[in-house]
């Protein structure tokens, strides 16, 4: 039976992050909130890293795809023109690539976060994925306005502030996958006490 006052999540401080100097608000963000950071790192991921830790199946590829065309359609632009194709997959490939460039561009902060419905509430806080459509009072919505059209034309990925678990599967899976066990600190935090 899942724990969900005891769930725990990874989120990753991209490289605009750090190079926004956003750090030590995220940190501050996830403090005041009731959550804990149970562990924390700064690095630099190699592309090997990168290149496994975003899936890689055709499935997760071709929906990258769907969303570049759906970006393309609803701004009238033509994907052909501008990018060479329009086919899903050949466009997702092209996205992933992106995204593993731009995650090995700067350091990385990543930490293990827990708390109740850390997974949600880490989710609520980072914002939309797409910068454009984040709330105000949100990671991505105060200090973003990147947005997919503007990153497909510079050919690059969406610079969005920090990548956050979805689903408890995915925060198991990424958790194990970024730290070893002996770099995860549980603790009680003064408000648990």
């Amino acid at each position: 039976m899942q724990n969900f006052r005891e769930e725990q999540t990874l989120l990753i401080i991209k490289p605009d992050g750090v190079q926004k100097g956003l750090i030590g608000d995220i940190i501050s963000r996830i403090d005041r909130c009731g959550l804990k950071i149970i562990a924390l790192q700064m690095f630099v991921a190699t592309k090997d890293q990168v290149d496994n830790h975003y899936p890689k199946d055709i499935k997760w590829i071709k929906r990258l795809g769907t969303k570049t065309l759906s970006t393309y359609e609803k701004y009238n632009l033509d994907p052909v023109k501008e990018l060479g194709s329009d086919k899903e997959e050949e466009l997702g490939q092209m996205v992933r690539g992106w995204l593993i460039d731009y995650m090995t561009s700067s350091p990385l902060v990543k930490m293990v976060i827990k708390g109740a419905h850390a997974i949600d509430m880490v989710r609520k806080m980072a914002g939309d994925t797409l910068p454009i459509n984040a709330d105000a009072g949100t990671i991505r919505g105060d200090y973003s306005v990147d947005s997919p059209v503007i990153a497909n034309r510079e050919k690059r990925a969406v610079m969005n502030i920090v990548h956050a678990s979805e689903t408890p599967e995915e925060a198991e899976h990424e958790i194990k996958y970024w730290f070893a066990p002996e770099d995860i600190h549980n603790y009680d935090k003064k408000s648990e006490v």
